[in-house]
């Protein structure tokens, strides 16, 4: 059997690529109708919510390609298996751009509680639709919402997936144990490192209708990239299309690409690069026992 490290103890540090001494990646979330549709059904008759979420495929996405090819990076696309129906002719040029395109559930579905059968054929039908419209089976997964539920890493596991990138207890990924000695890379992201807390909002749907400005979200993510890259980690962008494809958020996103390339020894890559070195270092799997609340008085 193999080795197993306690979760509740620290992970190990990351040894990176020859050269480099953090790493970084830009990573998308292509919601578009499906985060709404699984909010609230009645919202596809309301054409403000549905052009509101429309607006990352058929605006956002370009400008952020287009944005990438001036930079030379490669970005990793989370996709949810609706939305490349919808918009196959988006996912392909993505694809061609040669970005990673990995799962982000059917229809953006709440994953809180959701049964191991009713979560499995979700994630099936996501993997179909992809493998359907843009050929690719996917190596990463990430969950609406980062909710994963304790049997969410043996699907991944069953159905071949290499990394997740879901859960938030540490800056640097490891190895998450699953059942039978086997394992998945888990690539922690963060709320705080997501554009959705800063921009969201729709009437009686999302958000408070505080909509903050991009050069506050590029001061707070340059302050954690900076120190990121002084300790060695990992940094994990969370992007929506329908958010940061707008022109003065791009402009911001662009700014915190070049101090990005600024800081020397950073590698920008895909979540799969990564995860695909993290499986070299030999790392300890690690697991995460549930708390259990002990019964007397707790003063």
């Amino acid at each position: 059997m193999t080795e197993l490290v306690d979760a509740t103890a620290p992970a190990e540090p990351i040894r990176w690529p020859d050269g480099y001494r953090a790493a970084a990646a830009l990573t998308f979330d292509l919601d578009a109708e499906a985060v709404m549709l699984t909010a609230d059904a009645t919202s596809a008759d309301r054409l403000m919510v549905m052009t509101h979420q429309a607006y990352g495929p058929l605006t956002g996405v370009p400008r952020l390609l287009a944005l990438l090819r001036r930079h030379g990076l490669r970005a990793t696309f989370f996709v949810p298996g609706f939305t490349a129906e919808r918009y196959p002719t988006v996912i392909k040029a993505i694809a061609e751009d040669g970005h990673e395109i990995a799962h982000h559930s059917y229809l953006h579905e709440s994953t809180r509680g959701m049964s191991r059968a009713t979560e499995a054929a979700m994630i099936d039908r996501g993997l179909d639709a992809l493998d359907r419209v843009a050929g690719v089976r996917p190596v990463g997964y990430r969950a609406p919402m980062w909710e994963m539920n304790r049997h969410t890493p043996e699907l991944l596991i069953e159905r071949g997936f290499e990394y997740d990138s879901s859960l938030m207890d540490c800056d640097v990924p490891y190895l998450l144990a699953g059942p039978e000695s086997r394992d998945i890379v888990e690539i922690p992201p963060h709320w705080a490192l997501d554009d959705w807390e800063q921009y969201a909002y729709l009437p009686e749907l999302i958000g408070s209708g505080l909509i903050e400005s991009p050069a506050k979200a590029l001061e707070m993510w340059s302050w954690e990239l900076e120190a990121m890259h002084a300790e060695g980690l990992c940094f994990v962008l969370t992007s929506h299309p329908f958010l940061s494809g707008r022109p003065g958020r791009v402009r911001a996103l662009e700014r915190l690409i070049e101090l990005m390339a600024s800081l020397g020894g950073m590698w920008i890559t895909t979540l799969a690069e990564i995860a695909a070195h993290a499986r070299t270092l030999g790392l300890t799997p690690r697991h995460f026992p549930r708390p259990e609340i002990s019964e007397g008085n707790h003063d």
